[in-house]
């Protein structure tokens, strides 16, 4: 299988399938000397694990890193650094009854139309249990960018319901389990996935990231774009079916006057008066906070019984069991900052190799 590595200077390449024994991450093009350890990776993995809240499946990882090698006492080497995370909690015999049935909705049906096999363990290659890889790559993302650069995530939309954006604070996103800003609208939400997890259906999500610190500069014109990597990130997670950047799609029912973001003069450069364009100009990085968003589907595993057809071609219909997330919105949120992470990284080394510091 192809396309399974990503990035230009910092890179990484992630394997492993859900219900085997382990996944992991090869990442490369780290600098060396960085001081990097287990924990410093742990502590992002943990925000994505599986298990936290009765509003996410219950698969019960601990999701444990080890680094496997570019690691020598404590700093990077410079070379490949090799991640584990070990499988502990496989149900694989919840998943027999599809084996030869694909699942709505799911990867079940182009994967078996490319390669003539798939795993229907769990969605094998195709299951969201990868993303834990692009965590751990992204944790080494951010050592690359620094303690400056600031990455947060926030769920603003679950499914038909919005955050009211006057309520927007960046501290309640730790204190619900929606990663939610608005206390309000988390409150209400608790409601709103119970029922939806009760009748055994699922909700969408749209998950913002934003990133502050990043400095005027980085990304390239026409095909080095910051714009349209942080894009490519984004669009390949496990269920995206949307980005945005800035205002995405709304800019285009504003007039010409509304959307220019005008500037004024400032003792450290420009001063914008607004950032419409998502800190992001002609493919290159303004200074002012990045802004993305990126709109996640319906979890596809449900309870209720939907039509399809077999492997033979025959038509049939499944009602998909096991422990699944009634909306996987909910954990993209520290996978969303790992991939802008990446870019950024990526994009800083880019940066440095061209024009220097």
């Amino acid at each position: 299988m192809s396309a399974n590595a990503f990035g230009t200077l910092f890179r990484f390449s992630t394997w492993g399938e859900s219900h085997g024994p382990a996944i992991g991450a090869v990442v490369d093009g780290v600098p060396p000397r960085l001081a990097l350890s287990a924990a410093d990776i742990q502590r992002y993995l943990d925000l994505r694990k599986p298990g936290t809240s009765r509003f996410v499946t219950q698969r019960r990882e601990p999701d444990q890193v080890e680094i496997l090698s570019g690691v020598f006492e404590g700093l990077t080497t410079g070379t490949p650094i090799s991640l584990l995370i070990r499988n502990e909690d496989q149900r694989s015999k919840d998943y027999s009854e599809i084996a030869e049935t694909f699942r709505p909705g799911h990867a079940d049906y182009t994967y078996w139309a490319k390669y003539g096999i798939r795993d229907y363990r769990g969605g094998g290659r195709s299951s969201a249990r990868e993303t834990a890889s692009r965590v751990a790559a992204g944790a080494i993302a951010r050592l690359i960018l620094g303690p400056q650069i600031v990455l947060r995530g926030a769920v603003v939309q679950l499914g038909r319901h919005k955050i009211d954006r006057r309520n927007w604070d960046w501290e309640q996103t730790t204190k619900n389990p929606f990663w939610c800003p608005d206390a309000a609208a988390a409150q209400a939400w608790e409601g709103v996935l119970d029922a939806t997890r009760k009748a055994g259906s699922s909700l969408g999500a749209v998950i913002e990231i934003v990133a502050e610190g990043v400095p005027p500069g980085w990304g390239a014109p026409l095909y080095g774009k910051l714009d349209s990597d942080l894009a490519a990130a984004l669009m390949g997670i496990n269920a995206v079916k949307g980005v945005e950047i800035g205002d995405g799609f709304a800019a285009a029912e504003l007039s010409g006057e509304e959307n220019a973001d005008e500037m004024r003069a400032g003792n450290e450069g420009p001063i914008f008066l607004s950032n419409h364009a998502g800190g992001i100009l002609g493919g290159i990085s303004t200074g002012q906070a990045i802004v993305a968003r990126f709109a996640v589907k319906p979890t596809s595993s449900i309870l209720s019984a939907r039509r399809t057809i077999t492997t033979k071609g025959v038509d049939a219909e499944i009602s998909t069991k096991g422990r699944h997330d009634p909306c996987v919105g909910l954990r993209a949120v520290p996978v969303g900052e790992a991939m802008v992470a990446c870019v950024l990284a990526d994009h800083k080394l880019r940066h440095r190799g061209q024009v220097g510091p």
